[in-house]
């Protein structure tokens, strides 16, 4: 086996932990919180996200939260599942994979999860204002990423033309209120 896939298996099994955390729109001051890749082993390290199937083989583990791949499938008996728990990571493998906004949308929206939605992966400023949108709370930057960027990104747009999960009317709805009233 060549050398770089050895290294590959070894990276994978290892947790991240992020430094670029920001929650709620702002810079977090520390990040409990790994993420763990490895479907087969529970990681050391606590808190910690772990694929789907290691958390629901192990639910009654309090340090353990979900991690979600782009390609989970949220059907109304996972959904249930998962308003038990108290955060949900989504991955995004590649920036350019926007899976991973239907997946937290659909939390949010369809089955009413109120608790913590953390986007892990290939997360990038431009992507930021999107994913609050679509009801991610906390975002982990990936590393080339700067903080301060990230928050001058969410504040960037004072007002929105489309619905997302918290302005359920789009401007010109809102605007029609306000001229009938």
């Amino acid at each position: 086996m060549p050398s770089n896939d050895i290294q590959a298996e070894t990276a994978e099994l290892v947790p991240v932990h992020v430094n670029h955390l920001i929650d709620n729109g702002e810079l977090a001051a520390e990040n409990a919180w790994c993420v763990s890749y490895d479907t087969n082993t529970l990681p050391e390290q606590r808190p910690a996200f772990v694929p789907l199937a290691l958390w629901q083989a192990n639910q009654d583990d309090s340090e353990l939260a979900p991690l979600l791949t782009s390609d989970t499938e949220l059907t109304p008996e996972l959904g249930q599942q998962l308003s038990t728990t108290s955060a949900i990571a989504v991955d995004f493998p590649a920036f350019t994979d926007g899976r991973g906004y239907t997946i937290a949308r659909l939390l949010r929206e369809r089955y009413g999860y109120t608790g913590e939605v953390r986007a892990v992966g290939d997360v990038l400023v431009d992507q930021l204002d999107y994913m609050r949108r679509c009801g991610f709370t906390t975002m982990a930057l990936r590393d080339d990423q700067h903080p301060d960027d990230a928050i001058r990104a969410l504040n960037a747009f004072s007002v929105r033309y489309q619905t997302d999960v918290e302005v359920r009317q789009a401007l010109f709805e809102r605007r029609l209120v306000d001229t009938q009233q």
